[in-house]
């Protein structure tokens, strides 16, 4: 049997068929038998988030009004385009506003044994709701644009509003990483590096660093200077090898890390990687204090591992920058260098190499 590698129409066509009511229960199931030969794993992503492009007003009655946007300007046309008396028209009216909200939810699938064999896709779970009412009845609008995006209503992941349809899931990252091959990903990611910098070449050859000192002025070639500028490794790709590298190695990436992917043309200039997203978090950031020693820093690392399920955990979280502040891997490393703390030689060659060459999220 040939397998056949999950395409972004055939996707929408699953989430489009998915029963709001069992969604959540059969979008692996439904995706797994609809791309024979992948095994689909869910992760949920604590990322509120709501959409302005699909609001409709309902009347005080509940019979939808029809879009939100169009609604405004009718109304606002009626009012001979007076915000006042468009204002006083509906204060008090009881019509409102319904939104689409939601979270980010990721699928995997490995295609192999490899640490970057698998695909992503990456989803929006949301759900229509009734947000509040058209117009602030407190204070009158300032111009047409606080009327088409309402921000009188509250809006928060744990507010207990009215949910008029869904859950349904989208695909979301239209612009390259709706959907994605990891492996093709990273090796189409270090291909536009390498050309973006090679096609900067003549223009650096003929770049001089200019020193000025107490001896005078001094010249450097770029390149000099920067000896591997060429060889350039994009974080995105580092990141994947130090997991291989690492004693996490034997755990699946995709257990633990999401990757929100942007892959587009802006202002000419092709932009391409990602923002690893932790699926598992500790209860508290460990932050660098230069009043704890590092033999405690170990403790603390160690208790983040442990909590997480995943040995050397604290690294990939320091490089996301948040969780584990980024000093903490410098003051470990200065650690093992001066040979006054040990990690497993692999997870100690990932992090010297990480100190010496620093990448982060």
């Amino acid at each position: 049997m040939t397998t056949r590698l999950p395409d972004a129409a055939t996707v929408d066509g699953v989430l489009a068929g998915l029963d709001p009511a069992s969604a959540d229960a059969e979008l692996a199931p439904t995706l797994s038998r609809t791309f024979p030969g992948f095994d689909f794993t869910t992760a949920a992503i604590d990322d509120f988030y709501w959409r302005g492009d699909a609001r409709t007003v309902l009347a005080a009655g509940g019979t939808r009004l029809g879009d939100h946007r169009a609604w405004v300007e009718r109304g606002l046309q009626e009012c001979g385009g007076d915000l006042t008396a468009f204002w006083n028209r509906h204060r008090e009216s009881r019509e409102k506003f319904a939104e689409w909200r939601g979270a980010s939810v990721f699928a995997f699938a490995p295609t192999g044994p490899g640490v970057a064999d698998f695909v992503q896709v990456s989803l929006g779970r949301e759900v229509e709701v009734l947000a509040g009412p058209v117009v602030d009845p407190d204070y009158r609008p300032h111009g047409a644009d606080d009327l088409f995006d309402p921000s009188w209503v509250r809006r928060e992941p744990e507010l207990d509003v009215p949910v008029l349809s869904g859950p349904v899931y989208r695909l979301r990252g239209r612009a390259g990483g709706g959907l994605v091959h990891m492996r093709s990903f990273l090796a189409r990611r270090a291909h536009i590096e390498s050309e973006q910098r090679q096609a900067q070449r003549p223009e650096l050859e003929a770049r001089v660093i200019r020193e000025v000192g107490p001896d005078g002025t001094r010249d450097t070639p770029f390149l000099d200077a920067n000896p591997d500028w060429f060889d350039f490794v994009p974080r995105e790709n580092r990141f994947f090898a130090d997991w291989e590298r690492s004693s996490a190695s034997g755990h699946r990436i995709f257990d633990h890390w999401a990757f929100d992917i942007h892959d587009l043309e802006h202002r000419g200039r092709r932009e391409i990687g990602f923002v690893p997203r932790p699926l598992r978090l500790p209860g508290e950031p460990l932050l660098a204090d230069v009043d704890v020693s590092v033999h405690r820093l170990m403790e603390r690392i160690e208790a983040i591992d442990a909590e997480i399920g995943l040995p050397f955990a604290w690294f990939f979280l320091m490089t996301h920058g948040h969780w584990v502040d980024p000093d903490v891997g410098v003051a470990i490393a200065k650690g093992l260098r001066a040979g006054r703390v040990r990690l497993p030689g692999r997870d100690a060659a990932v992090l010297l190499d990480w100190a010496d060459r620093r990448y982060l999220f």
